[in-house]
């Protein structure tokens, strides 16, 4: 088993792609990378990665899906202590993966042609993310 953990700085909300930073850590070797995210706030999704109008959809999809605690939809959340953005970031990330199970074959990870990992920023101000990956 081989084991790091990588260091994310985002943006604030958005998808951020760390596909060659996992690429470029993986061994010559044979087996499964799992990626876990250490925060509530946060996830990791295999999305496509030629095209920025999916990232923009998905944003806008995921921000109608749950609106920031200051709207009239979000009224009953009770959890508002770190700003209208965080209660929703909580629950996008309980709704969204954060961890990943890659397959790697020689050292070269099994993602198809338009695919790539990112960490999905939930929060509104700029995050500094840990992710840890394990090669076994």
């Amino acid at each position: 088993m081989t084991r790091t953990e990588f260091e994310v700085r985002t943006d604030g909300p958005g998808l951020t792609e760390i596909t060659d930073r996992v690429a470029g850590w993986l061994p010559d070797a044979s087996g499964v990378v799992t990626l876990f995210v250490r925060h509530t706030s946060c996830s990791l999704v295999i999305q496509e990665n030629a095209d920025p109008d999916v990232r923009r959809d998905l944003l806008a999809w995921i921000d109608r899906l749950v609106p920031r605690a200051d709207t009239a939809d979000m009224a009953y959340l009770r959890h508002r202590s770190e700003g209208p953005d965080d209660m929703p970031a909580h629950i996008k990330a309980a709704h969204l993966p954060v961890s990943l199970s890659i397959p790697a074959v020689d050292g070269r990870l099994l993602l198809g042609t338009w695919q790539g990992i990112y960490l999905w920023e939930h929060r509104d101000a700029p995050q500094t993310r840990r992710i840890v990956a394990v090669l076994s």
